[in-house]
C-alpha cells in the first residue's frame, strides 16, 4: 500500500537517495510556503486521469475516485496536471494508456503555455522525466502517460531566462520535476509566490535540474492521508498516485 507520511522536517524527505513510497511534507524556502510530494516512480502506480470511457471530462479528484473505484482502487495523491482550454481538453501533447489524445505544441503563442521554453511530463514504465519540448520532439521517448504544459520552470540546472528576480505576479502555483535520483517531485505553494521564487525552490530546494510549471490560479492538491482536498472549478488533466481501496 502506498505510504503517505507528514514528516516533521523536510530534511528526510528531501534527502539523496531513491524514494521509497510518496511523501509529502510542508516546505519553507525563502520565508515562503510549500507542500512537497516525493514519489518514486518505480514503486508506485502513477496515472493520469482526464475523462472517462465514454468521453465525459473527470475534471474532479472525487469522479477519478469514482472511475478507479470500478477496479477496486482509489487516489493516494494526485494534482491538477497541465493547461486545458475551456472545455477542458488539453493545450498541448497528451497521451494517456500509451495513446496520444492531442499532439504537442512547439511554438510560441500567448500565456504561460508559449512562454518558450515549455516542456513534458513523460511517464513509462518505473521512470518519470521533465523533458523540453522540442527535445522531446526531437527524439520522443516511449510515455505511457504524458502531459505538457509551460513555462518549465528549470532546464539543465538553471531558471528560465524570462524569470525576473523582481517579478510582480504572484499566484498559487504548482509544478513538477525530477530527481537526479530518479523521484518525481510535486510541489505545491501555500501562498502566491512569483515564477522566479517558485522555480528557485525546484532549482536550490528539491534538487530538480528540470522541473515545469503545471499551472496557478486553478492549483490544487489531494493527499486523503494529510486531510487534504483542494476543491474549485473542474480540471483537465489530473496526475495521481493510485492505491488498492482501503475502505
Amino acid at each position: 500500500m502506498t505510504r503517505l507520511r507528514h514528516i516533521a522536517t523536510a530534511v528526510l524527505l528531501l534527502a539523496a537517495g531513491p524514494a521509497v513510497a510518496a511523501d509529502c511534507a510542508p516546505l519553507r524556502h525563502d520565508r515562503l510556503e510549500y507542500t512537497v510530494c516525493i514519489v518514486d516512480p518505480a514503486g508506485e502506480d502513477l496515472r493520469l486521469f482526464r475523462a472517462m470511457p465514454d468521453g465525459t471530462v473527470l475534471g474532479t479528484f472525487d469522479r477519478v475516485n469514482v472511475l478507479l473505484a470500478e477496479e477496486g482502487r482509489e487516489l493516494a495523491l494526485a494534482m491538477n496536471a497541465g493547461m486545458f482550454h475551456p472545455d477542458r481538453s488539453p493545450v498541448g501533447l497528451y497521451v494517456e494508456n500509451g495513446e496520444e489524445q492531442h499532439r504537442a505544441v512547439a511554438s510560441a503563442g500567448p500565456g504561460n503555455f508559449g512562454l518558450l521554453p515549455n516542456g513534458i511530463l513523460c511517464l513509462g514504465r518505473d521512470r518519470a522525466a521533465v523533458i523540453e519540448t522540442r527535445a522531446y520532439l526531437a527524439a520522443p521517448p516511449a510515455c505511457d502517460y504524458a502531459t505538457q504544459s509551460g513555462p518549465m520552470l528549470v532546464i539543465g540546472g538553471e531558471l528560465h531566462p524570462a524569470f525576473l528576480p523582481d517579478g510582480t505576479s504572484r499566484f498559487i502555483r504548482n509544478g513538477v520535476g525530477v530527481r537526479p535520483d530518479g523521484a518525481l517531485v510535486l510541489a505545491i505553494s501555500e501562498e502566491p509566490v512569483t515564477f522566479h521564487e517558485f522555480a528557485r525552490l525546484f532549482r536550490d530546494a528539491l534538487g530538480t535540474p528540470d522541473a515545469l510549471y503545471l499551472d496557478g490560479k486553478v492549483s490544487r492538491l489531494y493527499v486523503p492521508a494529510l486531510g487534504r482536498h483542494d476543491i474549485g472549478l473542474p480540471l483537465g488533466p489530473i496526475l495521481g498516485v493510485v492505491e488498492p481501496q482501503t475502505r
